[in-house]
């Protein structure tokens, strides 16, 4: 194909990519491509900004590769850069699109001295998990609410401090039991073995911590020899390694049960379900005591009742009813009487008005009158009156009057009574 052949254009346009495009692949290439590793070389051009993140290179014979130690990373590290100093750094690749650049960010930085013991380390560590001795199925929970829990370190160190105030603070009730221990130095290792084992043989511990606060891997280096390892993850009693800082491993963390970042979070995660279980306790409380206050309340309610009740059922309290009763009764009788009286008074007093102004003589007088009227009135419709006038009374044999001339038959006798007497008659 010829170079000035249109095709070769043609083909190639549908792949351009503009620089951020292209810059951005590379980035994804190299930051997903690239695991995070160990580093070995030489410090140069060291620069430390104001912002605390520090800028460097890690040259050797052959290359030097950019690096970058952000300030939150840099408070971390025990080791003092300057330029010249061999060292081992542990980051991952990053491209600084802006520019172009590749550069790798350093989260921990050892002298190049300790590189055997990283060897050493990645070595074993390789061994023992060969062997199953970090294997997941060999775990053991951790009790949730530990009543005794032994903790092996230094007495002396600021980890145990920490550790103890954290419990302080979050409330925890158990008890602690320190197992002092060398945590650093030749001997450490045997001590903390020793100590392990002899808190298998107590029997009283529900739960033991190994570890310490940070430190260089020279410090730290008591918790990688091969028999601590194999006696923490022989241990009985289920074991909880809080060695270093966050970014710190340690094999006793890979074959305990649990690897706590800091011994703060160890402290942390053993008082975790307590202090859930001590606020639902608290909440549970004061719901108890809301219920037990209303029910209290409810229940003086219902005893005054019942006390208002009792004392008017009380024969004390019957009596003086029965006295206002009385009393009440009495005094409506009393006004019932007097009323009557004074209405009683009334009539008598009317009756007499009316027999002072009418006399009974005057009375016996017109009486006397009336009835002599009547006398002579009924003198007057007598049958003898009526008989002295001239009329008579015709009877039939039995002695009835005769009022109908239908009732006279011929041949019939009847008596006639006269003023005088009576005369038979026969009817023609």
């Amino acid at each position: 194909m010829k170079l000035g052949d249109d095709s070769l254009f043609a083909d190639a346009s549908d792949r351009i990519e503009s620089v951020t495009e292209f810059t951005r692949r590379v980035k994804t290439l190299l930051e997903s491509g690239i695991r995070p590793g160990w580093v070995r070389g030489e410090v140069s051009n060291l620069r430390a900004q104001s912002s605390g993140h520090v800028y460097f290179s890690v040259k050797d014979a052959g290359a030097q590769l950019s690096a970058v130690l952000f300030r939150g990373d840099a408070a971390r590290q025990t080791v003092k850069l300057r330029d010249g100093l061999q060292v081992l750094v542990y980051g991952e690749i990053s491209v600084y699109e802006v520019r172009g650049n590749y550069q790798l960010i350093v989260r921990a930085v050892i002298e190049d001295g300790v590189g055997r013991l990283q060897r050493e380390f990645e070595e074993l560590k390789k061994r023992l998990a060969d062997e199953g001795l970090f294997a997941a199925e060999k775990k053991r929970p951790i009790p949730e609410m530990p009543a005794t829990v032994g903790f092996i370190t230094s007495p002396t160190g600021a980890a145990l401090q920490d550790f103890l105030r954290i419990l302080v603070r979050r409330g925890w009730r158990g008890r602690i039991v320190v197992l002092p221990a060398k945590v650093q130095g030749e001997g450490s290792a045997a001590e903390m073995v020793a100590m392990l084992q002899l808190a298998q043989e107590l029997g009283i511990f529900d739960l033991l911590v190994i570890g310490r606060g940070g430190g260089s891997l020279e410090d730290l280096w008591a918790f990688n020899e091969e028999p601590l390892v194999r006696a923490v993850a022989a241990c009985k009693v289920p074991v909880i390694s809080a060695v270093g800082h966050e970014i710190d491993f340690t094999l006793c963390d890979f074959a305990a049960d649990v690897r706590a970042e800091t011994p703060s979070a160890a402290a942390e995660l053993i008082s975790s379900h307590f202090v859930a279980c001590a606020e639902r306790v608290a909440q549970a409380g004061d719901a108890l005591g809301e219920r037990a206050t209303r029910a209290r309340r409810q229940a003086g309610e219902r005893l005054d009742h019942a006390r208002s009740r009792l004392r008017l059922l009380a024969p004390a309290a019957q009596l003086e009813q029965g006295w206002l009763r009385l009393d009440d009764l009495s005094n409506r009788l009393g006004a019932a009487l007097r009323h009557a009286v004074q209405a009683h008074h009334g009539e008598l007093a009317q009756v007499r008005g009316r027999f002072t102004a009418r006399p009974p003589e005057l009375r016996i007088q017109d009486e006397s009158q009336r009835l002599l009227s009547l006398w002579k009135r009924l003198q007057s419709a007598s049958p003898a009156s009526v008989l002295n006038r001239g009329f008579a009374i015709v009877r039939d044999e039995s002695g009835q009057p005769v009022t109908r001339r239908a009732q006279v038959k011929p041949g019939k006798l009847m008596a006639a009574e006269f003023a005088d007497g009576t005369a038979p008659v026969r009817a023609e």
